[in-house]
């Protein structure tokens, strides 16, 4: 037996494993549309209605620039899990992170998409946060 090793280990949910997966994809998906919609808001002639008073009124040129970046970083981090190392999802953890707050600003833009990537983002932190701890 080795000394190093936990002498109980909880075993990892196979919703959390499988959630890794799911994750990675879905990482890779919600990327190449964050990314595309900031080339959206970027070139196209979008109708946005923003409430009056919303105190993060930026220009749709400024939230298209950011959801391009947010999107290139966010694919790239889905890529990374692929690769099953602990970086790949502690950087996960984080960018999600980011997209999830970043999608409660961007709420009143578009709420649906937004509630639903915040969701999506939500399972995606939970499913890499149980393999970090099982894996540590």
């Amino acid at each position: 037996m080795d000394p190093y090793q936990p002498r109980f280990q909880e075993p990892v949910s196979p919703w959390a494993v499988s959630g890794v997966v799911f994750a990675a994809t879905m990482m890779m998906i919600i990327g190449i549309w964050q990314a595309i919609s900031g080339l959206v808001a970027i070139f196209g002639n979008v109708g946005y209605s923003v409430p009056p008073n919303y105190s993060l009124n930026w220009s749709l040129t400024t939230w298209g620039w950011f959801y391009l970046i947010l999107g290139i970083i966010v694919a790239l981090a889905g890529f990374a899990l692929f690769s099953g190392k602990t970086w790949a999802a502690l950087f996960a953890i984080f960018i999600a992170s980011l997209s999830a707050i970043s999608n409660f600003f961007y709420i009143p833009y578009y709420p649906f998409w937004s509630l639903l990537v915040i969701a999506i983002d939500v399972f995606i932190i939970w499913s890499l946060a149980k393999i970090v701890a099982a894996t540590s």
